[in-house]
């Protein structure tokens, strides 16, 4: 596979909480082209969230709406049976959130991606999809939705007239069939930075990766996570950004143009 021109590399921002620091977003926001900001229902208090778009807005860094389940105690990560309309008015209310607090900040929110749980469960799940489609449509059908490569939301969303972003992660262990391996099992979470690199090497260069299975998986993705809150997060993210510029590929937003 040909290298890219350039890939969107980004972080998941903004989920300290009050006296809770989580993660350090000013690195990671000097090394990220895109920041996927806490919206509150997952982490995030409003003052860490406005801090969190300024910081980006002054870097040039895209900022995306990280709308998750109503789950702050368990940080986004526990699968919830809302309803359609209270899903639907969980993601309109996020979105709008950080729209106030970026146009305050002198930015605007260019994209939405779903947080933890609800981010996996509407890659299969399609009525939860559904209503996160709705919902973006509804605020603003301009904005893309980020979601898994090769995930069944993509092609609902596109179906549904929205803008799609492929996203692979750095840090994270894929099977066969694409899907990540549950952060239940041992090896989910990838620790080694060069080894996190060399991989979104691989996958730009030959279009995957090597599975949990040990066969190659294919992926083509539109933007590299790199999750901030993992305890090597800046070391993977510039380790990432340094080897993939090393070789000719630039990172850039992917809302560049829009």
């Amino acid at each position: 596979m040909s290298e890219l021109p350039h890939i969107d590399l980004n972080s998941d921002l903004g989920e300290s909480y009050g006296q809770w620091t989580l993660g350090d977003d000013n690195a990671i926001l000097a090394l990220v082209s895109s920041a996927n900001v806490a919206c509150g229902f997952h982490a995030g208090s409003p003052d860490v969230i406005l801090a969190t778009v300024q910081a980006a807005a002054a870097r040039g860094v895209a900022i995306g709406a990280h709308v998750a389940y109503p789950d702050l105690v368990g940080f986004g990560r526990r699968n919830m049976d809302l309803s359609h309309d209270e899903l639907l008015a969980d993601v309109i209310y996020q979105i709008g959130a950080l729209q106030g607090l970026a146009k305050a900040a002198g930015t605007r929110v260019s994209y939405v991606k779903p947080h933890g749980a609800l981010y996996n469960t509407i890659a299969h799940n399609e009525a939860q999809g559904l209503a996160v489609i709705a919902a973006i449509r509804a605020i603003d059908p301009a904005l893309p939705l980020m979601g898994l490569a090769g995930s069944r939301i993509l092609s609902l969303a596109a179906e549904q007239g929205l803008n799609t972003v492929a996203e692979a992660f750095a840090d994270r262990a894929y099977h066969s069939d694409g899907t990540l391996v549950s952060r239940r099992q041992a090896g989910a979470v990838l620790h080694d930075p060069h080894q996190v690199a060399q991989r979104m090497l691989q996958m730009i260069r030959e279009g995957g990766v090597i599975s949990v299975e040990g066969a190659f998986t294919p992926i083509t993705a539109d933007s590299i996570c790199v999750h901030g809150d993992s305890p090597a997060a800046i070391e993977m993210a510039r380790q990432t950004r340094e080897l993939l510029t090393a070789h000719g590929i630039t990172i850039a937003p992917f809302t560049e143009g829009q």
